[in-house]
């Protein structure tokens, strides 16, 4: 009896104490919801301005990242006793005044060349600097040092203090030369305009002019043709399809047939009006990239057909030759064009503002309490678009819900949850919203050179970069391999939470964790996934999945309570980052948008783009794609190749995996953006 009673005892009266926890988790989970979705929507409204470096907006985000901070019980005084690391960053790039950036040609009795106007025959480069120089010109070929492939453009040639004249790319880039020494079909990182520069700079140059090389003309001469190809042929079918349509067609399929001839017709006559003035064009200001390494070294690119003349005049042979010679030898050619200098002007607008990463503190207590977790986000984002935005043409406001409003919020909520535990940290737990995170972790970067906190110290930098967009439970964990406690830790935690994680072990990635994984921390950096909004203004609060901020918040606040429970810090495991030295530039257009999530099986599509090539042939969102052409694929870097072996407007087989059956579209690419 005494059995049975205590039985009965344990099966009503459990219920009766369950019955009121659970409802109590509910209540606290909905409150954290609408507390998530109040700031996720201020942080990703248009009153802050997409929270871009420079604007109003991106500093009214770092005041409330601060305030939420202090008003969760963090230490907002670490930093002077303020909660802001603030350094200064710039802004933007702008071309100077019309009469501050010119270019001359000048030879033998000062006789100028042809004269070269601003836009037409040539453009300063957001890549370079400002100044005026008057210098003789040396041809250093593609401008190339690489030792390894025993290969130098400088070897023997005095270029201090000249003006370097040199092609883009690199030799042998002929993409159907897979024997290259270089790259081939798939560039190395000498073909980089950065690269190029910085070997001009480290030389001695006090000027650059760079011109498209023939590969490079031949390659946009092709991508048109392809494509003006391609569009002939399609129109000329939907023609026969539409005079082939019945009286009584429905005048929906007619009104179809009648648009896909407009822009057809509008694709030919755009196509072929490019290869009757040719594809020599200049690079606009912003073209290679708005770096601001080299203030004070002019760089230029100019039209080929502008400095042929020149070089022929001097050397009494053509670009084309010397190009040419060095493919064919891979010997360089550098030469100085004698009797000739460059004379001229830039002037490259360097705007600043000062930013700052927001920094609070919960405080350790006891021995280890000198001891670092650091959990992190950034709270910046694109502004109003332009370099960064996938949608470029548009001055729209990025709000940036998910990237990264939704990280952002996250970690306030992670601090809410640790700070509300019931035991304090024996390890001091640091929170910081990082700013500059899309210019290239500048918030991070900075903060690992002027550390707050020891870096020696720091056991582990847990971060959330896009935790706002979670579909079918999938969550992406990396730097599971960083520590060897990490794995095991995941899947503990995992165990209360049941999310279907994909852990990659790396260490290395686009986000702020890199920052630290290169100081020897192990990391762990939480992802939902990109998206068809990703970088682009339609990233709004609308589509977020606010459930799914606060569980991840609460897996990580998990996870760094139990580092700090460690008795000894998490155990470093270095790992090598991917090489992406053969992961450079441009392929056809294709339009996928990868899952990370899905590993070893194919390249699997979180989704793909509207109008784009892969939209238009029918491959939507869970498709993997196992074949293309007659290139197997296992995975991104598969496909990456594979599309590589194709031109704009060339039609390709592509063989996918839907719902467990082969099907196999034909996607006609089209060119590079």
């Amino acid at each position: 009896m005494r059995i049975t009673s205590t039985f009965w005892v344990t099966v009503v009266i459990c219920p009766l104490l369950a019955a009121p926890l659970m409802a109590e988790k509910e209540s606290a989970a909905k409150a954290a919801d609408t507390r998530i979705r109040e700031n996720v929507g201020f942080l990703a409204s248009d009153e802050l301005e997409g929270r871009g470096v420079g604007t109003a907006g991106l500093t009214k985000a770092a005041q409330f990242m601060a305030e939420q901070m202090k008003s969760i019980g963090l230490d907002t005084t670490a930093v002077g006793g303020k909660p802001f690391q603030s350094f200064t960053v710039v802004t933007d790039a702008k071309l100077g005044p019309a009469d501050q950036n010119l270019l001359k040609l000048v030879g033998p009795d000062q006789k100028e060349a042809a004269p070269l106007e601003l836009g037409k025959q040539f453009n300063p480069l957001a890549a370079g600097g400002s100044g005026k120089f008057d210098l003789p010109i040396v041809f250093v070929g593609y401008g190339i040092t690489a030792p390894d492939l025993l290969y130098d453009d400088y070897a023997d040639t005095d270029v201090k203090g000249k003006a370097v004249l040199m092609l883009r790319k690199e030799p042998q880039g002929d993409p159907h030369n897979p024997h290259s020494a270089f790259g081939g079909p798939h560039p190395t990182r000498h073909a980089t305009f950065s690269r190029k520069i910085s070997n001009a700079y480290q030389h001695g140059a006090a000027a650059v002019i760079m011109v498209n090389n023939l590969d490079e003309l031949e390659s946009r001469r092709e991508d048109q043709q392809n494509v003006w190809n391609t569009a002939v042929s399609d129109i000329a079918k939907t023609q026969a399809e539409f005079s082939a349509l019945d009286a009584d067609a429905a005048d929906e399929q007619k009104t179809e047939l009648r648009d896909k001839l407009t822009d057809l017709a509008k694709t030919i006559a755009e196509s072929g009006e490019k290869l009757k003035d040719g594809t020599d064009e200049v690079l606009p200001f912003l073209g290679a990239g708005s770096d601001a390494s080299h203030p004070e070294l002019p760089v230029y690119f100019a039209l080929r057909s502008a400095i042929d003349p020149v070089v022929q005049q001097a050397l009494d042979k053509s670009l084309a030759e010397l190009e040419a010679s060095i493919n064919m030898t891979q010997k360089p050619q550098s030469v100085a064009v004698t009797g000739w200098k460059a004379i001229g002007e830039t002037e490259v607008i360097r705007e600043q503002a000062e930013v700052s990463n927001v920094i609070g503190v919960l405080h350790g207590e006891g021995p280890l309490a000198d001891e670092i977790i650091l959990i992190g986000a950034h709270y910046d984002h694109i502004g109003y678009g332009g370099e960064g935005s996938l949608a470029p043409w548009t001055h729209e406001i990025h709000n940036g819900a998910d990237d990264n409003a939704s990280g952002a919020v996250a970690l306030l909520e992670a601090a809410r949850r640790i700070v509300g535990s019931d035991e304090k940290p024996q390890r001091t737990i640091v929170f910081i919203g990082f700013t500059g995170e899309e210019r290239g972790l500048l918030g991070s970067a900075y903060y690992v050179k002027h550390p707050v906190f020891s870096l020696e110290k720091t056991v582990a930098m847990l971060n959330m970069d896009m935790v706002g967009r979670l579909k079918d439970e999938k969550l992406i964990i990396s730097g599971s391999g960083t520590a060897k406690e990490f794995e095991a830790l995941i899947d503990q935690l995992n165990g209360d939470y049941q999310f279907v994680v994909t852990k990659d072990p790396g260490g290395y990635g686009p986000s702020d964790h890199a920052s630290f994984y290169a100081k020897e921390i192990p990391v762990m950096h939480f992802f939902t996934g990109t998206h068809d909004d990703y970088h682009r203004p339609s990233d709004d609060v609308e589509k977020l999945d606010i459930a799914g901020i606060r569980r991840i918040a609460s897996m990580l606040a998990d996870a760094a309570l139990a580092i700090d429970a460690m008795p000894a810090p998490p155990e470093y495991v270095a790992i090598a980052p991917e090489s992406t030295e053969r992961r450079t530039g441009s392929r056809p257009y294709f339009g996928s948008i990868p899952d990370f999530s899905v590993v070893g099986k194919g390249y699997a599509l979180q989704g793909v783009s509207p109008e784009s090539p892969a939209d238009k042939a029918g491959l939507k969102a869970g498709d993997i794609i196992v074949q293309l052409g007659d290139s197997k694929i296992a995975g991104l870097e598969d496909f990456d190749g594979a599309l590589r072996g194709f031109k704009a407007g060339e039609k390709a087989k592509v063989t996918i995996m839907r719902d467990g059956m082969e099907i196999t579209l034909t996607v006609t690419l089209a060119a590079p953006r």
